[in-house]
């Protein structure tokens, strides 16, 4: 399997020694919960569900984290704008979230901790680098010293002042007089007036963005170098930068091997946002659509490419869920079988360069096509029917049922437990 290394911009084999049984670490960075889930998010998350059953198709073991960021100025901004709780506000919308997961039929994660959840190993985490000398004190906040840290921007592939543009436009502060440098980012933020705080050596206060991630993802999988880090294109820079550069100095190890980054989904050319008003939103596509056609839509797009809504293209989508239900419904048991193993094979071919989930699509709905035709010639077509719902399910797709797999509906509910 080959997929594309964004740090060597290049396609590399994808643990090359790797065998069916081996264990597979995954980390997926989840929400922020303050909104209802959007197009984007779920061209993200779907993304990464296509990744782990075509892994665990290929005989793979994967241990899959997903995180909510559950502190965050924009949770905070939500519950002041509401009059609310701030930890109300996140639980509201992350169960909203997980709903529109079990609707798209993705698989839950195996473990899906939320920020606040792991405050003692941030701290920890905070004192190492201040130890280790790429981060400093200064009254009450906690920053990283990037200029510390020789290969910041190396995933970016930015120079200093993108790199300064780029933060600024996503919440960096560089007026802020307690920093060293400009770039510097934030690991504790020291205690604000009417926002939630936790006790650390550095005073009240709360984690950054950045260190939260990269303490869950080691902290669930168990491991200083992870296999698969996944997320929106718009991570990055600066988050996922920075957290390479928040666990490398401390393990002396690569971070992780292989960064996915799912591309920006736009609206007639335009980026998707709250401000023009040009949100799609997941659930009001599913009033109309089924979740097969949905998925299929998401995944006739390549990830690493950006694309626009297209409403005739998720018509045609649904068009081709229902032939696909068609093929494997259809019923003909004749002396001639069908033999599928051209359509694996390709399926497979597709799949394995970088994920070309919109070839693959093709070749399912080839596959599609000819069952239905042989099955009117009177071939016998189990086996390829057979096949057609076991490649189908690598997409995430129902075909002759409605109700979500109840790995997903039962994983995504004692997940749910702790967001009530």
């Amino acid at each position: 399997m080959q997929l594309y290394n964004p740090l060597t911009q290049s396609l590399e084999s994808f643990r090359p020694n790797a065998a069916p049984g081996d264990l597979i670490t995954m980390y997926v960075c989840g929400i922020t919960p303050y909104d209802t889930t959007h197009l984007g998010h779920a061209f993200t998350y779907t993304t990464a569900d296509v990744l782990l059953r075509y892994l665990e198709y290929r005989g793979f073991i994967v241990r899959y984290v997903q995180n909510v960021t559950d502190i965050d100025d924009d949770i905070l901004r939500r519950a002041k704008k509401e009059g609310g709780d701030w930890l109300d506000v996140g639980n509201r919308w992350t169960r909203h979230f997980i709903e529109d997961m079990i609707n798209l039929n993705v698989r839950p994660p195996d473990h899906y901790p939320r920020a606040t959840e792991v405050i003692p190993e941030i701290i920890a985490t905070v004192q190492a680098l201040i130890d280790h000398g790429v981060a400093y004190e200064k009254n009450g906040n906690v920053y990283y010293h990037v200029d510390d840290y020789p290969q910041f921007g190396a995933l970016a592939r930015m120079d200093k002042p993108t790199m300064l543009k780029t933060a600024n436009e996503r919440g960096n502060n560089p007026d802020d007089p307690n920093k060293r440098d400009p770039l510097d980012f934030v690991l504790w933020q020291a205690h604000i007036p009417g926002e939630p705080a936790w006790e650390s050596p550095w005073g009240a206060g709360r984690p950054g963005w950045h260190i939260e991630c990269s303490c869950m993802s080691t902290k669930f999988l168990g491991t200083d170098t992870i296999d698969i880090h996944s997320g929106g294109g718009d991570l990055l820079f600066p988050h996922h930068t920075c957290e390479i550069a928040q666990i490398e100095p401390l393990t002396g190890k690569p971070f992780v091997h292989f960064w996915m980054h799912a591309a920006m989904v736009r609206h007639d050319g335009e980026k998707m946002s709250k401000s023009l008003g040009n949100l799609v939103w997941a659930r009001e596509l599913l009033k109309t659509h089924s979740s097969d056609a949905l998925r299929l839509y998401l995944a006739t797009h390549h990830f690493q490419v950006e694309w626009s809504f297209n409403a005739g293209l998720l018509n045609w989508a649904g068009r081709v869920a229902r032939r696909l239900r068609d093929a494997v419904t259809c019923r003909c048991t004749g002396p001639e079988p069908l033999d599928p193993t051209p359509w694996e094979t390709a399926f497979c071919a597709a799949m394995d360069d970088n994920l070309d989930s919109p070839s693959a699509i093709g070749v399912l709905d080839d596959l599609a096509v000819q069952i239905l035709l042989h099955a009117q010639n009177q071939y016998d077509v189990a086996a390829a029917q057979h096949t057609l719902r076991t490649l189908s399910r690598v997409f995430g797709l129902l075909l002759d049922g409605t109700e979500p797999e109840p790995r997903v509906k039962e994983g995504w509910q004692s997940h749910l437990q702790k967001f009530v």
